[in-house]
Formats: structure tokens, C-alpha cells, sequence
């Protein structure tokens, strides 16, 4: 039972519901408004905004179908008539090709080795310092990339290290150790940022509606503090916060950031949208009414986009608004059911952070702030490859890295 279905059992069961020839009129829960429901074996409607919004099924229609189930007869006793059902919601599902799916993941371990390779073999090799010499940054980035995609710990992925030595993917097996110590290395940040940016590259000629979003994983550390007004210890999870840009057609991360644990979303829009928008062609930009600002707005009308972001409750368009607010704050006004639509495509994003959290787990391992911010971009970086994987099989893709040129940018 859904929450529409369960405030209409409280209405039928609190209030008084009127039936005045085919409509049953049902007061509002919160107002003293009414509203009028028609309930027939060709036709459901209500004249509440929900219904006008959602064109499904709203608290008020099960309430007048919860009251009509209900008769009470002269002796004031209530029984239970079968004139009006409650239709069950019907669940939304989407066609599956599973002959290319099933394909994808029966190679996805070997061509995520390829195409991880593909990634890291070009990049600029780090100096030697007197002593031992140190991983090559290639072999680093693989190894800590496939860590974090076969979710096995550091001794226990040895021997997918030993296997990818064997292939030639890395140059040596070092120490266990190696994965913990590459994490630790606060310039990998940057590299891994341009590692997700350069796997997303191959499907550009694919996306042009794109939805911004954000999502955490928790860590390993708690945040302990004595409770004065309660007189008790209480403590929580410390969690790292990533604020995502990606694909609504094939799921891709165009563009990350790592944000602070309390900072708000809003700030981190606009540089998404502008990294986004210098390697694809951007033509919706779907957000939560967290993003909604009249800088967010505009930022989407100067790449050539449309903007559809949620409203907050006090929205207005007035002379104090920017012109691309008031444009996007128009449209939503006068072609509700338009905007609605594109705007629902924000759903994807939310899919995005359930496959991340799903296939390589939503807590991280690392115990410092560095490391546990590699991480979290190496679960994304992780991502978009199997991404690809899924599009070589589904869309005919092959993917190429840096333009086909012989070394990566630094």
C-alpha cells in the first residue's frame, strides 16, 4: 500500500464523504476545500492539482473508493458492499534487451581490464627518486580503479593482480599495500576526475538531456558527542558527499565533484554544467528544486540549453527574477504537463546512483579524507566503463581514448 492509498483510508475513515448522483464530493486533508471525484468503470478523475499533475490516482479517489465500500444499514451496523474496487497502481516496467545484457555481463571482467587499460596506459610517468622505484601512475590508477570494481579486499585481490600482470595490463604485482597507498595520494583526484571526463567521451554523440544530482556513501568513521538534553552518548556515520552530472540516455557521468559533508548542492551546478557543455551538446539540464536559482538557470541558457528544475514552494517570477528563470517558470505555468515530462527524466540520475551504490557498494573502506575521496571518484570511474560495456553490446559502440593520440594530456 502507497502513501496516496494509506491517507486515503484515513480520510474515508475520519471525514465525511458526500455522494451526489455520479460524484462523491471528499474534503481536503489539510483545508477546509472539497474536492469532486468521478469514479466509473470508463473514467477517473478528481479535480485536486494532484490528480491535474500525476493523471493517476490521488488520496482522494481511494478515499471515495474506501467510503463506498462501506454501507451502513437501519441499525446503524457498518457492512462491507463490493460495489467500488480500488484499482491497483500498475507498475511501470521497460523492455529488457537480454540477449546483449546477459553478453555484457558474462565479458564485462574482461573488457573492463581492456578498457581500463586503455585509460591509464598513456599517462605521464612520474620521475624516479633514489631508492625503490616507485608504481608506475598507470599501474596505480589500474590497480586502484579494479580494487574498487571487484569490491574484494586488498589480499584477497591479489590474484586478479597476479592475472592482469599476465595479460600485460601492468607492468608488475606489487604489495598488497600498493591499493591503500595510491589512495593516499591527493593529486590523484585530478587524474581521476580527467579519467571519468575521457570515458565519457565515447558516447557523446548520444547524450543531449542530462540531470544533476548528488548522493553519499558512508565511511568507516563516526562522529561521537555527548547528548546534554537527553543525558546520553549518541554518535553517527561520517559520510563523503558526491555531486554527480550524467546522461539520461545511457547513464554516463559527464562531469563530478566531491563536495563537503554540509554544503549545499546548488553551488556545485554551474561548474558541471560548463565542464559538460565543452564536450557535448546540451540540450535539457533536469534538477530538484535544490538547484533552483536564477544563476542555474542562466548557466543552462548560455550553453544552449533548456532548464528544467523543480520550483521551491515561494517561487516567483517577477522584475527580481533573471529573464531565463522567468522563461523556465513560464513555461512550467502554461505548459505544465510538457515541462513535467522532460523534467521526470531526473529519474535517471537517481537509477545512476542506485547502480553505483548496488555493484560496488555505498560505503567506502578508507579511513582518511584523501583516500576516501579517490574512492568514491573510483566507484564513478568504475561505472562508466561498464556503462560503455553495456553500449559496445547494445549500441555497436567502440570506444577510443584521448582522440586515438599516443600519450594523454597531463
Amino acid at each position: 500500500m502507497d502513501l496516496r492509498q494509506q491517507r486515503g483510508m484515513e480520510l474515508a475513515a475520519t471525514r465525511t464523504i458526500r455522494k451526489k448522483g455520479e460524484t462523491w464530493i471528499v474534503p481536503s486533508q489539510a483545508g477546509a476545500d472539497f474536492y469532486q471525484v468521478t469514479i466509473t468503470a470508463e473514467t477517473e478523475s478528481c479535480t485536486c492539482p494532484d490528480f491535474a499533475t500525476r493523471k493517476a490516482r490521488c488520496k482522494h479517489m481511494y478515499a471515495a473508493a474506501y467510503f463506498a465500500m462501506r454501507e451502513i444499514n437501519s441499525k446503524g451496523e457498518e457492512t462491507v458492499t463490493e460495489t467500488l474496487m480500488v484499482a491497483e497502481t500498475k507498475r511501470r516496467t521497460y523492455p529488457q534487451d537480454w540477449k546483449n545484457y546477459n553478453a555484457a555481463q558474462v565479458e564485462e571482467q574482461d573488457r573492463f581490464q581492456v578498457l581500463l587499460h586503455d585509460l591509464c596506459k598513456n599517462l605521464p610517468t612520474i620521475a624516479p627518486k633514489p631508492g625503490r622505484p616507485p608504481l608506475p601512475l598507470s599501474d596505480a590508477v589500474f590497480i586502484c580503479a579494479f580494487k574498487i570494481y571487484s569490491t574484494m579486499s586488498q589480499r584477497r585481490f591479489m590474484s586478479d593482480l597476479r592475472e592482469s600482470h599476465k595479460r600485460g595490463y601492468i607492468s608488475r604485482v606489487p604489495h598488497f599495500n600498493c591499493v591503500s597507498n595510491a589512495l593516499e595520494n591527493p593529486n590523484l583526484s585530478t587524474i581521476l576526475k580527467s579519467l571519468i571526463t575521457q570515458s565519457s567521451l565515447p558516447l557523446k554523440s548520444l547524450e543531449t538531456s542530462f540531470s544533476v544530482d548528488s548522493s553519499g556513501f558512508t565511511t568507516s568513521r563516526f562522529i561521537r558527542w555527548y547528548d546534554h538534553k537527553y543525558g546520553k552518548p549518541r554518535q553517527r556515520h561520517e559520510w563523503v558527499k558526491i555531486h554527480l552530472m550524467t546522461g539520461n540516455s545511457t547513464h554516463i557521468v559527464t562531469s563530478v565533484e566531491i563536495g563537503e559533508r554540509y554544503a549545499g548542492d546548488s553551488p556545485y551546478f554551474v561548474p558541471m554544467v560548463k565542464e559538460t557543455a565543452e564536450n557535448f551538446k546540451i540540450g535539457q539540464v533536469c534538477a530538484d528544486s535544490a538547484y533552483s536559482s536564477n544563476k542555474n538557470a542562466a548557466a543552462v541558457y548560455e550553453v544552449g540549453g533548456t532548464p528544467f528544475i523543480d520550483f521551491k514552494a515561494n517561487a516567483v517570477a517577477d522584475s527580481t527574477t533573471g529573464s531565463a528563470y522567468r522563461q523556465m517558470f513560464h513555461f512550467f505555468q502554461y505548459q505544465k504537463e510538457k515541462f513535467l515530462a522532460m523534467y521526470h527524466q531526473r529519474s535517471n540520475i537517481e537509477s545512476v546512483n542506485a547502480m553505483i551504490k548496488a555493484k560496488f557498494g555505498d560505503s567506502l573502506r578508507s579511513r582518511t579524507d584523501t583516500a576516501m575521496r579517490n574512492e568514491a571518484l573510483c566507484k564513478v570511474l568504475a561505472h562508466n566503463i561498464v556503462c560503455l560495456i553495456q553500449a559496445i553490446h547494445e549500441l555497436g559502440t567502440q570506444p577510443t581514448f584521448w582522440n586515438g593520440h599516443a600519450e594523454a594530456a597531463n
